[in-house]
């Protein structure tokens, strides 16, 4: 269901009983409906209204457990909340189709103000394996319990992070605002480079993302640990490389950071040498990188 579609079809009431879910929803997986009821200040029998409602265009989810009847949001619930924010804070104005979908986010373009086009970059980390991710990323461990925590916390990181990035002149997409799971970046007319498109100059393509990593190693402190041609965005207008999804980012002091480092660099040396031709070394790459960073 189309999130855009969604959100104008509900009136301030809706919004009051998602917002008093959410309240509710801090310390439990599922809410009662006399906790809404108290939260929101709407009468049961107007609330279970709105909850059918709600229900119908699947922003709740309701299980009956112990003979009582129980409610939850959905991610699509935590989405519209999420707009709400952003269009009270004047950051978007309008939301339009979705426009991409990543193993652990979706896409959509949206306005901001003044007619400016941006992208709205829905978080769902552990859609898929909420388990797998609290293994693999150290971020995501400690008192962080469920998916939309996690969600949150990779929103807030990767907002921080282009804020820290895209001021110091490194190739990542200029940041707009955050809400709970939602993160609005500039938009870019581009294709990914796993789709391997033609370049004129590729050798000033790559110079351009090991650019990017040496600024955020030397100058945020900061290594990606992820880097591939999944998140590489190639603009069309002129080859210009912005490199994306940065929420599972690693301090420089972490212990794994100078293996991600190397990883990073390795992995799109060689992809650039396989696919484009480049004769670029990749442990000399490292080594130009890390020498930045101590000179």
């Amino acid at each position: 269901m189309n999130v855009g579609v969604v959100y104008r079809s509900l009136v301030d009431e809706d919004f009051k009983v998602l917002l008093a879910l959410e309240r509710a929803l801090a310390r439990r997986e599922y809410a009662p409906l006399q906790l809404i009821e108290r939260l929101s200040g709407i009468h049961e029998e107007k609330l279970v209204l709105i909850l059918r409602k709600l229900h119908g265009l699947k922003l709740v989810k309701r299980e009956t457990i112990a003979g009582e009847k129980m409610y939850r949001l959905t991610y699509l619930g935590y989405d519209v909340l999420a707009i709400r924010s952003l269009a009270n804070a004047n950051v978007i104005e309008a939301i339009g189709d979705k426009i991409g979908v990543g193993k652990e986010s979706e896409l959509y373009l949206a306005l901001a103000p003044g007619g400016v086009q941006v992208a709205l970059k829905f978080l769902r980390i552990g859609r898929r394996s909420f388990r797998q991710t609290r293994r693999t990323r150290v971020w995501a461990r400690g008192e962080i319990t469920s998916w939309y925590e996690q969600s949150k916390l990779a929103a807030e990181r990767e907002y921080k992070a282009l804020l820290e990035l895209h001021p110091r002149g490194a190739s990542v997409p200029r940041p707009h605002g955050y809400s709970r799971h939602v993160v609005v970046i500039e938009y870019i007319d581009g294709v990914e480079l796993y789709e391997r498109p033609p370049l004129s100059d590729p050798g000033v393509v790559l110079a351009e993302i090991l650019n990017t990593i040496s600024k955020a190693y030397h100058e945020v402190g900061i290594v990606h640990g992820d880097l591939s041609e999944y998140n590489i965005i190639i603009r069309k207008s002129d080859e210009k490389p912005f490199i994306i999804d940065w929420p599972q980012y690693v301090y420089r002091d972490d212990p794994s950071a100078r293996d991600l480092l190397k990883r990073d660099v390795y992995y799109i040396v060689r992809f650039f040498r396989k696919v484009y031709g480049v004769e670029k070394d990749p442990e000399e790459a490292l080594r130009e990188i890390l020498e930045a960073c101590s000179s």
